[in-house]
C-alpha cells in the first residue's frame, strides 16, 4: 500500500514523528494501540478522523522504515 498520500514528517508537529496527515495522530501511537489489542473499529471510535486506510498506511511506513537487515 501507498503510505506517502497519509502519513507525513513535520518537524512542527510532535517533534518529527511520523504522522497521519492533518492530525497530531502519531503512527507509533497506531502501532501502540494496536499491539495494546484494539481493533481497528475500536481506534476509529476513538479517533474520528481515522480510517482503516489511513490505520494501514501507518502500518506499511512503519514496516518500510523498520531498520533493514534485523529480523523482527
Amino acid at each position: 500500500m501507498e503510505y506517502q498520500p497519509y502519513i507525513e514528517v513535520d518537524p512542527q508537529i510532535r517533534g518529527g514523528k511520523a504522522c497521519v496527515k492533518g492530525t497530531r495522530i502519531a503512527v507509533v501511537d497506531i502501532l501502540q494501540m494496536l499491539s495494546a489489542g484494539m481493533t481497528t473499529s475500536e481506534i476509529i471510535e476513538d479517533f474520528p478522523n481515522l480510517d482503516e486506510t489511513k490505520i494501514r498506511a501507518a502500518i506499511g511506513y512503519a514496516a518500510d522504515h523498520l531498520p533493514k537487515g534485523n529480523e523482527v
